[in-house]
């Protein structure tokens, strides 16, 4: 029986954003750096970041399994409380140690 997952092109969508974000970040900062310096221009190519197929496979699984975490370490809280629904702060008092197991 396969288990849900998160579907792998809104993951490559997500990754590509956040990547496309970064790399203008980078040029940005590289452009005042060169405007600074009145020496000859050292950038280098940006190259595309990507992931191939696997990783995104197991990039899917991983974040799939981090929230199934959350949610049963949320709900415990939750339900030690005596609450029937997990709030956002049950998600905040599991989230150090969360992340510190990941």
């Amino acid at each position: 029986m396969e288990e849900n997952t998160f579907e792998p092109e809104l993951i490559r969508a997500i990754f590509k954003l956040v990547w496309e974000r970064r790399a203008a970040e980078r040029e940005k900062n590289q452009l005042s750096e060169t405007e600074a310096e009145a020496g000859p221009s050292t950038s280098k190519r940006s190259r595309l970041t990507s992931i191939n197929g696997n990783g995104l496979k197991l990039s899917c699984e991983l974040l799939r399994v981090f929230v199934t975490e959350a949610i049963q370490r949320a709900a415990t809280i939750a339900e030690a409380e005596g609450s029937l629904k997990i709030e956002a702060t049950h998600l905040e008092r599991i989230l150090p140690q969360l992340l510190l197991d990941f």
